[in-house]
Parts: structure tokens; C-alpha cells; sequence
């Protein structure tokens, strides 16, 4: 590991957001320490998407080939009606920003893998530990300013400064910013699970909804199986996001009451739910943070600014904000000016991501089953050459609409 001199900083989260910070923090001189309370890297995880202004900083990173090497092959989107036929299908994107199903599409645990290759060798990743304290120094009696880290497992330690980027439910944000970001539930339950290919089986995202809010997904994956989801609406969308939490075999038998008669697909997504040795289970939402930073603690990526699976703006969301966060560090001394940076980037693009079409996402889960004739007429209309730009317009989230900052006249000379 090369020498350094802009002090070292620990990240908490080694999924998308922190493994990208620590590359750019690298690139600019800093020494990186990235914890995670997972025993080993979790490789786990849906399809995602990298899109717009994330797709430009992986070409920054040199690693856009690899991505586009290991997509899923998802060929596009097409929405199954009551009897089990495609009544309207949308091909993938052909651009860096376009369609439903993006043109790179990787599943989230490759992208991780991808990334924690890429800086393995200049961070220290420490797997089976977490944050459990934080406390802040101010400079004085000859000691620096810092944060000292209390973990559960290692011994204190000091750095110079902390970010979370350990999602949703960021415990590491909660330890300095309570319960201040608001989390806003999208009324939405949604299960994941990777379940067995069968020879029917297709390379198409295939939607199909039931009665009661309730729809099923598969989607092919690059490893031979497919990721499934079961969602359902809940009336809780006041709550907080994720209020809800049952054992995996509650949710097992949860979803068994749930979609048993949902047809289609169900009793083979609910039997390979059964085997599945990844089954997670989430609220959808948001996070909705007043500030980002608190002294030397600052968050980045789903525990700062969560759009939500449904938003298709997540993963782009935390390559962009780990590329400002760090080269906005790199730009100023004072690593308030930087965080305020980052904010002042950052803020416009977080704001239009999480800003969802009306009704999402209720409207792509119709209760009734006159709902969902409604929506399958929709789709069939939005799937003509007609309106074909219009419904792409409509499935396509903002994933251009920042202007990113230019930082390569601030990297380090010395890095190897």
C-alpha cells in the first residue's frame, strides 16, 4: 500500500457506495479502511441497474467493459396478462440512460465483487465487524482533531474522518444523525430470492400482477438461475420504511398465504423461495435526509439518499455520490467545505431521482382486477410505435441530469 497524506478514513458498508469511495479516495492520496458486519463480501442480490451520470463515472473508473462483460442478458420487459400470455413487452435501452431494462444490467453482488477487486489491494477491508460508537474531536492540547470508533469486535480507533454507506437502514447514520432522515415508506413489501432456470424460462424481465396489489417478477441472471420477487401493497405507507420485520420462515409462510392463489408462476416462485438460501425481504422507500454530514461523519449512497429499488436510480446514485464525496474531499482543505460541495452537487440529482411518477407504485400494482385491465391496456398502448418515445420517456429515470465535476488534476502522483 502506497504512502499517503490526506489522512485515512473508514467507511462502514462494502457493497456499491463504499468500495467506490474508497477507489476515488485512493486516487487522491487517502488511506482507506472500508468495515463490514458481514462476515464475507455478500454476493447476493437482484438485477441493477447503471445508467447515465454512474454508467460516465464507471468509465471513469476503466471499469464499464467489466460491467457490460458481466450483464445479466436481459433483453427488456414484458408484462404477462391473467392467463399467462405477453400482452406488451419494451426491449432494453440502447443508450446510456434509456429503457426499463437498462443496456448495462448486472446483478448487485457482481458489481460489489467487481469493485472490492478493484481496491482489495489498496484498502484494508475488515469483514465480520461494526460500528458501535463514534465520538468527535475537536483539535486541542496538542492532540488533532478526529473521530474515535468503537467496534464491536476490534479495538478503538482514530481516524480522520467516517462515512456511511451501509444502506438503507445505515446503523452508522443512526449513531450520529438518530432518527432524523426521514425514511419514507413507499407502501410497498417486496420478497428476493434466486430460484432454479427451467427450459420455459426466457431472457426477458417478465411482470405479471393479481388481485390484491400483488405482483410476481422473474429476471434471467449470468449464473444460470433467475431472480424472483413477490410484492404486495400494504397499507402502511405512513410508517417508516422497513417497520416491519419477520424470521425468513414467517416470511416464508407469509408469502405462502399471500400469493397462494395468485396463478401465473406463484407456486414455483413460492417453492423455490423455500430453498432459496438468499431470501431477503424489504419495505420500499426512501431516505430523506436534511443534511449529509455531521462535523467529520458524513453518508453517501442508500444511507444518505435511498430512491428505492422501484426508482431504478439507486446504483447510479452511489457511484455518483462516492465520485463527488471523494473529489470534492480531494478539492479542499477543509473537509467542511468539502461536504458542502458535495451537498451543493449532489441535492438537484437526489431530489429528481426520488422524484417518482405520479402513483408509483401502486399504479404498476393494481388492487382490483378492473386495475389491472387498466394497466394492461396502458402497457399495450405505451408499447406501440405511436407512443413508443412517450412510454419511454415515462420508464426512463434521470439519470443524466447532473453536470459531473471534473477531478483528475487532483490525484495523487504517488499512487501506484
Amino acid at each position: 500500500m502506497h504512502s499517503t497524506n490526506r489522512g485515512r478514513v473508514l467507511i462502514s458498508g462494502a457493497s456499491i457506495a463504499g468500495p467506490a469511495l474508497a477507489y476515488w479516495l485512493h486516487r487522491y492520496g487517502f488511506a482507506t479502511v472500508i468495515v463490514e458486519r458481514a462476515p464475507a463480501l455478500r454476493t447476493g442480490g437482484q438485477n441493477i441497474d447503471v445508467r447515465g451520470a454512474g454508467r460516465e463515472v464507471s468509465r471513469r473508473m476503466g471499469i464499464e467493459d467489466d460491467i457490460r462483460a458481466a450483464t445479466t442478458g436481459e433483453v427488456g420487459t414484458r408484462f404477462i396478462g391473467p392467463r399467462g400470455a405477453t400482452i406488451a413487452e419494451f426491449p432494453a435501452g440502447t443508450t446510456d440512460s434509456g429503457g426499463a431494462t437498462a443496456e448495462l444490467e448486472i446483478l448487485r453482488g457482481d458489481l460489489a465483487r467487481l469493485l472490492v477487486d478493484r481496491t482489495e489491494k489498496d484498502t484494508e477491508y475488515r469483514y465480520g465487524d461494526r460500528i458501535t460508537g463514534i465520538v468527535q474531536h475537536d483539535a486541542g492540547n496538542g492532540d488533532p482533531a478526529g473521530v474515535t470508533v468503537h467496534f464491536e469486535h476490534a479495538p478503538d480507533e482514530r481516524f480522520d474522518l467516517v462515512i456511511a454507506a451501509d444502506g438503507i437502514g445505515s446503523s452508522t447514520r443512526r449513531l450520529v444523525f438518530g432518527d432524523e432522515p426521514e425514511i419514507r415508506s413507499l407502501g410497498l413489501e417486496t420478497t428476493f430470492g434466486t430460484i432454479p432456470r427451467t427450459d420455459a424460462d426466457d431472457d426477458w424481465w417478465r411482470w405479471y400482477n393479481a388481485p390484491g396489489g400483488r405482483s410476481i417478477t422473474l429476471r434471467p441472471d449470468a449464473h444460470g438461475t433467475i431472480r424472483a420477487t413477490m410484492s404486495i401493497v400494504t397499507d402502511r405507507k405512513r410508517e417508516r420504511a422497513g417497520s416491519e420485520r419477520r424470521d425468513l420462515d414467517a416470511q416464508r409462510r407469509h408469502l405462502h398465504e399471500a400469493f397462494a392463489d395468485a396463478g401465473w408462476e406463484a407456486r414455483r416462485v413460492l417453492a423455490g423461495f423455500d430453498a432459496a438460501d438468499d431470501l431477503y425481504a424489504e419495505s420500499i422507500g426512501q431516505v430523506r435526509a436534511p443534511r449529509w454530514w455531521d462535523g467529520r461523519v458524513a453518508l453517501v449512497g442508500d444511507a444518505a439518499y435511498c430512491a428505492s429499488p422501484v426508482s431504478g436510480m439507486g446504483t447510479s446514485l452511489s457511484l455518483t455520490g462516492a465520485y463527488v464525496l471523494a473529489g470534492e474531499l480531494a478539492a479542499h482543505v477543509d473537509h467542511r467545505d468539502a461536504f458542502r460541495g458535495y451537498e451543493r452537487i449532489m441535492r438537484p440529482y437526489v431530489a429528481q431521482a426520488q422524484q417518482l411518477p405520479p402513483g408509483t407504485p401502486r399504479i404498476a400494482n393494481p388492487k382490483s382486477r378492473l386495475g389491472i385491465a387498466v394497466f394492461g391496456a396502458a402497457v399495450r398502448i405505451g408499447a406501440t410505435p405511436l407512443v413508443g418515445r412517450l412510454g419511454e420517456r415515462f420508464s426512463t429515470p434521470p439519470a443524466d441530469a447532473i453536470d459531473l465535476p471534473d477531478y483528475a488534476h487532483l490525484e495523487s502522483q504517488d499512487r501506484t
